[in-house]
């Protein structure tokens, strides 16, 4: 990583890290970042329950505490986390919210604490500790662990429920797919990178055309409201429930991971050492802060955005002014009532349809680290660590124990995260016995 040849600028930007737009610029080219972050950022609260204006709220105040620790240097949006939503969702069936937020709270002070000890002792042991053949495995487990999820949506309309098998639900599903898919295979440029919002906006059309619905909401709700958003010690007492943070930390470990594969990325666009200058613990203490911020009013983990570094890429505009435009104009629709209501009226077909893109999506990324990374997979020792990885998590095993008074419980995500670093750390190489087949 302190290779500066591998940072050499190709191209001269349009706008350079620190160049401000002119005011006539500024709203537009901040509207192509917040477009291509919007997708996503309001799918993850829509499915794990939490507030979509405090999501919105805390990906634009994440942005600007990110871009002011890493002192104005890394042109990089912050929105929510794809890998928390199924340990989200888990743990509000059977906690409270202030132990699910004192939760998620903590994984943002994880993440500060790795920062410091990359400053002080690098970043060779993170790598050693959570090679691709492990995060790679891990990743995907994010992706198919919520394939149920979406596929339930698409179909039911009560989720999960057989009884209320729909095919309208399927039909409208189906529809917002194609549309998402069509996008992301044929459009180019800046509409490229926003298929997501494309599908969404494609199927909540198509769900109205079939009558499922609902404006109740989106009539009764004025133009401009104090965002849902929680208050500690006033909607919610902050509790430290030692078993959930158990489930919840080993995740900021495949994150990080993720971070410093964006970081990677992003220097390649810009052309400039990041790692090196602000820092990549600066980085990761930026994201970490920002994921504190978004524990204490209810929003989800935050996390660098690869859509957004794809509008780097495309517009060679680099400037932090305008991923702070942006920032500020997500804070601004989380106090825009008719907005959220529009969001939230969205019905779960449309929701379905996108995230089975999506969450494939997911899963194939962490496929497509092992190839990038060139795992050799007839290697028994690399085989094995995949593949329990993969029945593991996809297969939701869980650990239950007590250690005092005081319950733990390992599963999915968390407990393939540990058994992959566990396997990795214990088994020896084994490159001169490849695996034979058939």
């Amino acid at each position: 990583m302190e290779n500066e040849e591998m940072y050499e600028r190709t191209t001269e930007p349009v706008l350079d890290v620190g160049d401000r737009p002119t005011p006539s610029q500024w709203l537009l080219l901040s509207s192509q970042h917040l477009f291509a972050m919007f997708g996503a950022t309001v799918l993850v609260p829509f499915l794990t329950g939490l507030p979509v204006s405090a999501a919105l709220i805390a990906s634009g105040v994440g942005t600007l505490l990110y871009i002011m620790i890493t002192k104005g240097q890394i042109p990089a949006y912050l929105g929510s986390s794809f890998a928390f939503i199924l340990p989200i969702t888990i743990a509000l069936g059977s906690n409270s919210l202030g132990e699910v937020l004192t939760a998620l709270f903590a994984s943002g002070v994880l993440y500060v604490i790795i920062g410091l000890v990359i400053k002080i002792f690098g970043v060779r042991w993170l790598m050693h500790l959570l090679p691709p053949v492990v995060v790679g495995p891990v990743i995907m487990v994010i992706g198919l662990g919520l394939a149920p999820v979406a596929v339930d949506m698409a179909m039911y309309t009560d989720s999960g429920n057989q009884e209320g098998y729909s095919m309208t639900y399927i039909f409208v599903a189906f529809v917002t797919l194609a549309i998402t898919i069509l996008a992301s295979v044929f459009l180019r440029g800046v509409l490229g990178l926003i298929p997501i919002l494309i599908g969404i906006i494609g199927g909540y059309i198509t769900a109205v055309s079939t009558g499922i619905v609902d404006f109740t909401q989106i009539m009764e709700t004025g133009w401009f409201h104090m965002p849902d958003v929680y208050i500690p010690f006033v909607s919610y007492e902050p509790t430290v429930n030692p078993g959930l943070l158990a489930v919840m930390l080993p995740i900021v470990f495949v994150t990080v991971s993720e971070h410093i594969g964006h970081q990677v990325v992003i220097n390649k666009v810009v052309g400039r050492n990041f790692f090196k200058n602000p820092g990549l613990h600066r980085s990761l203490a930026g994201d970490g802060v920002a994921t504190m911020f978004a524990g204490i009013i209810g929003g989800p983990p935050t996390t660098t955005y690869g859509e957004n570094i794809g509008v780097l890429a495309i517009t060679r505009i680099f400037s932090v002014w305008v991923i702070g435009g942006a920032a500020v104009l997500a804070i601004i629709l989380g106090f825009v009532g008719k907005f959220t209501a529009v969001v939230q009226s969205i019905p779960s077909p449309v929701m379905g349809g996108v995230s089975i893109l999506l969450f494939g999506i997911i899963a194939a990324s962490g496929l497509r680290m092992l190839i990038d990374a060139q795992i050799d997979l007839d290697s028994k020792r690399n085989l094995s660590i995949v593949s329990v990885i993969l029945v593991v998590g996809i297969g939701k095993a869980h650990l239950d124990f007590t250690i005092g008074d005081i319950p733990f419980n390992l599963e999915g995500m968390a407990l393939a995260a540990l058994t992959g670093i566990i396997l990795n750390a214990i088994l020896p190489d084994d490159k001169e016995e490849p695996v034979t087949h058939g």
